[in-house]
């Protein structure tokens, strides 16, 4: 019994991995095509569960599965065009500052709109319940949520290794000026990056909004630990994002098993003791701009 019951840890931990993994891997595409450290991540995580909160009732949970990121996205394509875009080639201090603008004012605009406190949004009655997997009872509704995870895992990485928009934005990542040579332009290409990192963000709050809860500050609590994940990952590697945010999961499970008190503090450890032993990340890969 003692191994289910750290089996079933093991399994919420990774239940918060893949939540920081879907945040982590938009983060780190953001970063490494256009050069900006996306404070307002989290604020996009937030803004949808709350549509997710306000489109369930008229359309369901499903419906709101898929229209609340889809709504997200285009907000985040509108912000790229009309702010993000003005400063990717200059000062990266500029762009800080705009996104940690953008997510306080995301923030306080939640808290205005829908108050300070908590909203409450239970688990879906169809998605209610628990799989039997032999002595292991795990409530289905976030086996649902691991199912989902890795599925945009893979649409991503096929996305990113098997198309032209691919190619494109992985030679963009390595040598912009390489692919502005050859007459590509890379804006479109981080207009669609932007969009579609900010969607996965929008997704991990729809389907957590059930789990964690929903309320204003819910981002920016969230953005610090996919901010380790892409620290221990390595800038520009999908599969250390993924791979590190499987790890930080892991360890935060088994640190709320074996001693709850020091479970943040396991992570920030991990961080650590990887960029003392690897300060590029587990599979950091050499990008020209940046060094």
């Amino acid at each position: 019994m003692q191994l289910v019951f750290i089996l079933e840890q093991v399994l919420n931990g990774l239940l918060i991995g893949v939540q920081y993994l879907l945040i982590a891997l938009g983060l780190s595409l953001i970063f490494s095509l256009g050069g900006i450290v996306n404070l307002a991540h989290g604020a996009f995580y937030a803004i949808g569960a709350y549509l997710t909160v306000l489109l369930t009732p008229s359309i369901g949970f499903g419906g709101a599965l898929i229209a609340s990121p889809l709504a997200v996205g285009v907000l985040g394509l509108v912000i790229e065009r009309f702010l993000l875009r003005r400063f990717y080639r200059g000062d990266p201090t500029l762009g800080l500052l705009l996104t940690f603008g953008l997510a306080m004012v995301a923030e306080q605009a939640l808290r205005m709109a829908f108050g300070a406190a908590p909203v409450p949004f239970g688990i879906p009655t169809w998605l209610r319940g628990q799989v039997f997997i032999g002595d292991l009872i795990y409530s289905r509704y976030r086996l649902s949520i691991l199912v989902v995870a890795v599925a945009c895992v893979a649409g991503l990485w096929l996305l990113l290794t098997r198309t032209s928009f691919g190619r494109v934005v992985r030679a963009g990542v390595q040598n912009p000026d390489m692919v502005a040579a050859l007459g590509i332009s890379l804006r479109p290409y981080m207009t669609a990056v932007v969009t579609i990192a900010v969607g996965l963000a929008a997704l991990a709050g729809t389907m957590m909004a059930p789990v964690t809860g929903v309320q204003p500050a819910m981002g920016a609590e969230i953005l610090t630990f996919a901010f380790v994940v892409v620290v221990i990952g390595g800038l520009g590697s999908f599969w250390g994002v993924v791979l590190a945010a499987l790890i930080v999961g892991v360890v935060r499970g088994l640190t709320a098993y074996a001693y709850p008190p020091a479970t943040e503090a396991a992570v920030y450890a991990l961080m650590v003791l990887v960029l003392l032993l690897r300060p590029r990340g587990l599979f950091g890969e050499h990008i020209a701009r940046f060094e």
